[in-house]
């Protein structure tokens, strides 16, 4: 079973996901149930977290790492032929490149799990550890309003994904341009921020591309502590790392009590291990 895209999975299967990661987190599964296999890991230098929280939660369970730069998948052999000898040798496959076809064209010839660490289309595996860490600190995360405030890229493609498959309400609000979807039961789209966030749980931003860095841009649509007070009690700013203070976000926001903080992202490593164990047909029989 792969995981390509968030619009792939199904509502039990999340939930299913979210069950296994709290096993995990709880020490409630065979200590070292990945021992015997490997996994062969496409990442770049720049990755930190991700990177970080693949390889750690591999090794945690028993299994074995062998890393390549993305790099290595650009090459002019066929990716047919290279998977078809990693079929040999892996247990699973987890890929960090911009282009998302190159890992679809592997999965298409894989006899195990494909599982996307990062594209430009989206980022699967870090959405569905931010909606986890909500679950957390809001179980009543399914009611909320969830706003994301930049241009159109991989954060808020798959934060609209996982809105649609689980029903959530998801604002989009940016420069026009950006729309991902026409208007729907799951997804608003908006240019005018204020009027947005008065309605909103849940602020998520990512990094700025370059052509979004200027003064006309930040002046309407950064996340500062006077919009963040414009939100609904109890609300949450959760930027997407690498953030940028003085860009997509404040210096004064993140070193606010709306900012989720640093130690939100600690569930990535669990995960992301789910998310191996769940690929595999793992972990679900295991006791609780």
């Amino acid at each position: 079973m792969h995981l390509l895209n968030i619009s792939e999975l199904s509502q039990d299967r999340i939930t299913e996901l979210f069950h296994l990661t709290d096993k995990l987190k709880h020490k409630k599964l065979k200590e070292k149930i990945l021992e015997g296999r490997t996994f062969i890991l496409f990442f770049p230098e720049s990755s930190i977290r991700t990177r970080t929280t693949f390889e750690k939660g591999i090794n945690d369970l028993g299994g074995e790492c062998i890393l390549f730069p993305p790099e290595s998948l650009d090459k002019k052999e066929e990716l047919s032929d290279v998977m078809k000898y990693l079929n040999n040798w892996a247990d699973g496959v987890i890929i960090r490149h911009s282009d998302f076809d190159k890992m679809n064209e592997l999965s298409q010839h894989a006899l195990v799990p494909i599982i996307n660490a990062m594209s430009s289309q989206g980022h699967p595996c870090e959405i569905l550890s931010d909606l986890y860490s909500i679950r957390e600190i809001r179980p009543d995360f399914s009611n909320l309003t969830y706003t994301f405030v930049g241009p159109r890229g991989n954060i808020v493609t798959s934060w609209a994904e996982i809105s649609k498959v689980l029903n959530l309400k998801f604002q989009h609000v940016c420069a026009a341009g950006n729309r991902i979807y026409d208007d729907n039961e799951n997804y608003h789209y908006s240019t005018e921020l204020e009027a947005i966030l008065s309605r909103s749980d849940v602020v998520l931003t990512d990094s700025l591309p370059t052509d979004y860095q200027t003064d006309e841009y930040l002046l309407k649509y950064q996340i500062n502590l006077d919009r963040m007070r414009l939100t609904k009690q109890g609300a949450v700013l959760n930027p997407c790392p690498p953030f940028f203070r003085g860009q997509e976000v404040s210096e004064d926001v993140i070193d606010s009590d709306y900012f989720v903080g640093h130690g939100f992202k600690k569930n990535l490593l669990y995960v992301q291990q789910a998310i191996i164990l769940q690929c595999l047909g793992l972990g679900e029989s295991e006791p609780a």
